[in-house]
C-alpha cells in the first residue's frame, strides 16, 4: 500500500514538472482596466526601491499587449530603466551571446484574481526572484491588502 501511495504522489509531483508553456500574463477580465493602471504604478514604485533605474536593465520575456503591461513598460521607461521587449513574431532568445550585449535581468508579470473574495494578485518575476502584492477592489479601484511579499 505504501509504494502505490509513493507512486501516485511521484506521478502527481512529476506531472506539475510536466507543463512546457509558462503561464504569464494578465488574466483579469477587460472590465478591469483602471485597476490594472493602479496596480502597474504600485509595480513600479516597488521596482524603483529594489533596482535603481540607470543601472538596472531589464529583458522583459513576454508580451505587453494587456493596459497593466503596456502602462508597465511606459512607466518603466519614463523612470528610466532600460527595457528590451520580445516581439511576438520572434522567439524569445535565453542566450545573447549572438548580439553580444550585456544580458539584462528577465522580468515576467502574473495578474489573476478571487472572484468570490474580489481579491487581485500581481506577481513580478525578476531573474529567480519573485515579488506578491495583493489588492482588495473597493469604490470603483483597487487598495493594497497587504505589503509586498518577496522570495529570493
Amino acid at each position: 500500500m505504501r509504494k502505490i501511495t509513493f507512486i501516485v504522489l511521484l506521478l502527481v509531483g512529476l506531472s506539475g514538472c510536466a507543463t512546457t508553456q509558462s503561464r504569464y500574463g494578465n488574466f483579469l477580465p477587460p472590465t478591469s482596466a483602471a485597476y490594472n493602471k493602479t496596480m502597474a504604478e504600485d509595480a513600479v514604485k516597488q521596482l524603483l526601491i529594489l533596482y535603481l533605474p540607470a543601472s538596472t536593465r531589464f529583458d522583459l520575456q513576454q508580451t505587453t499587449p494587456d493596459t497593466f503591461g503596456i502602462t508597465l513598460v511606459e512607466l518603466m521607461r519614463a523612470k528610466g530603466y532600460a527595457l528590451m521587449e520580445t516581439k511576438p513574431e520572434l522567439p524569445v532568445q535565453l542566450n545573447n551571446e549572438a548580439t553580444n550585449s550585456p544580458t539584462g535581468l528577465s522580468l515576467r508579470y502574473i495578474l489573476d484574481q478571487v472572484d468570490s473574495l474580489n481579491l487581485y494578485r500581481v506577481t513580478l518575476l525578476v531573474g529567480h526572484q519573485s515579488m506578491t502584492r495583493a489588492y482588495l477592489a473597493q469604490d470603483s479601484t483597487v487598495h493594497p491588502a497587504g505589503l509586498w511579499s518577496r522570495k529570493e
